[in-house]
């Protein structure tokens, strides 16, 4: 654990600090810290940073309620540069957008991420492109959608009953794709099923018990 009277400040007295979803791993801002806007962060476990155009300090969401709930806090190897994992409570950015880093300067290919295969999915709720199976499953309906995901399931207990991994992993790909077509279509998001899993403490307790008949 660093002793935070070691890290490293410039010659204003600041270090700078960038914040990233703890949920996602998106950088959301970078800002600059002195020794007591740092203090405040740890003390109240929420961001608090000095802003340099009004030579102040400002909690983050103190006048938007977009408040940043700090999960951790690193540095890096020289000691000089803060790395913030927060719980955002809203949009990082002023403009209102996620994240403060939004205009593009190059785009090269996007790696593959759930948040971005739920994009595309919703995307085709909205935008019913002819041909695609996703708008398919749309159209059909949720009867539809509901018998694919009891469909996959059972391949998937075949496939885990054969004890044949490829197999289980191609219909668990196949269970979680449909699943994610049901989300959308009933306006569930991804952080909506993290929310309930934390709540849970599902690795460890059982919750939800058979009903008795």
């Amino acid at each position: 654990m660093i002793n935070v009277n070691d890290l490293k400040y410039n010659e204003s007295g600041l270090i700078p600090a960038i914040v990233t979803d703890a949920r996602t791993g998106k950088v959301l801002m970078l800002a600059y810290m002195n020794s007591e806007s740092l203090a405040i962060t740890l003390k109240e476990e929420r961001t608090c940073f000095y802003s340099r155009s009004r030579q102040e300090l400002w909690r983050k969401g103190e006048t938007s309620g977009n408040v940043q709930n700090v999960v951790s806090i690193a540095t890096d190897c020289d000691l000089d540069t803060l790395l913030i994992r927060v719980v955002p409570a809203g949009p990082a950015c002023h403009t209102g957008n996620e994240s403060c880093f939004f205009n593009t300067v190059f785009e090269g290919a996007e790696p593959f991420t759930v948040e971005g295969l739920m994009d595309l999915i919703k995307d085709r709720k909205i935008d019913k492109k002819e041909g695609s199976y996703t708008t398919y499953l749309f159209e059909k309906g949720r009867d539809k959608i509901l018998k694919k995901i009891g469909e996959e399931a059972t391949e998937v207990i075949i496939g885990g009953k054969a004890d044949d991994k490829a197999e289980t992993i191609y219909e668990l790909a196949d269970l979680m794709y449909h699943a994610m077509v049901l989300m959308a279509d009933m306006d569930i998001s991804v952080d909506d099923i993290l929310k309930e899993l934390a709540s849970r403490h599902v690795i460890d307790k059982k919750v939800k018990q058979e009903k008795m008949v």
